[in-house]
C-alpha cells in the first residue's frame, strides 16, 4: 500500500511541475501578447518597454529551466533504464526465491518436528527475513531508476502473500 501511495505521489507532483512549467510559459507569452498590443495602441515609455522585456525573460528563462530539468531527467532514465533492467531482473529472481524459502520454512515449522529442528528453522528463519529485508532496501533504490516496475513488482508481492496466507 506504501508503494501505491509513493507513486501517486510522484504523479501529483510530476503533474504540479508541468502545470508550473506550462503557466510561466504562457504567462510569458501573454505579456509578450500584452506588449505588442499596447506598443501598437501607444508608444511605450523607456521603462514601461524595459519591465515588460524583462517580465517576459524572467518568466521564460524560468519556464525553460523548468521543462529543460524535467527533460534531462527523463532523459537520463531512458538512458539508465535499459542497463538497469537486467540487474532489476536479478534482484527480483533471488526476491522471489527468498519468499518461498521463506514461505516452506513457515509451513515445516508448524508440522510438529523436534525441538533441534525448530531451533535450526528459527535461525533460517532469521536469516531468510534479513535478506529480505536487504531485497526490499534494494528495491527502494530501485524505486528512483524505474519505479513502475518496483510498484508493479510490490503488487505482484502482496497478491502473492494473500495466495499464501489463505
Amino acid at each position: 500500500m506504501l508503494a501505491i501511495r509513493r507513486a501517486e505521489n510522484g504523479l501529483k507532483m510530476k503533474v504540479s511541475k508541468n502545470t508550473t512549467a506550462f503557466a510561466l510559459i504562457a504567462s510569458s507569452i501573454l505579456i509578450a501578447i500584452v506588449f505588442v498590443y499596447i506598443s501598437a495602441q501607444r508608444e511605450l515609455t523607456a521603462l514601461e518597454g524595459a519591465l515588460l522585456q524583462i517580465m517576459v525573460l524572467i518568466t521564460s528563462l524560468i519556464g525553460s529551466y523548468i521543462f529543460g530539468r524535467q527533460s534531462a531527467t527523463s532523459a537520463a532514465k531512458d538512458i539508465i533504464k535499459p542497463s538497469a533492467r537486467s540487474a532489476f531482473r536479478r534482484l527480483t529472481s533471488l526476491y522471489n526465491s527468498l519468499e518461498r524459502l521463506a514461505s516452506i520454512l513457515a509451513q515445516s515449522q508448524g508440522d510438529g518436528a523436534k525441538e533441534s529442528h525448530e531451533v535450526t528453522i528459527a535461525k533460517l528463519k532469521a536469516i531468510v527475513l534479513e535478506q529480505i529485508l536487504t531485497a526490499d532496501h534494494a528495491m527502494e533504490d530501485w524505486r528512483d531508476i524505474v519505479p513502475e516496475d518496483v510498484n508493479e513488482l510490490y503488487i505482484k508481492i502482496q497478491k502473492s502473500r494473500e495466495v499464501g496466507e489463505n
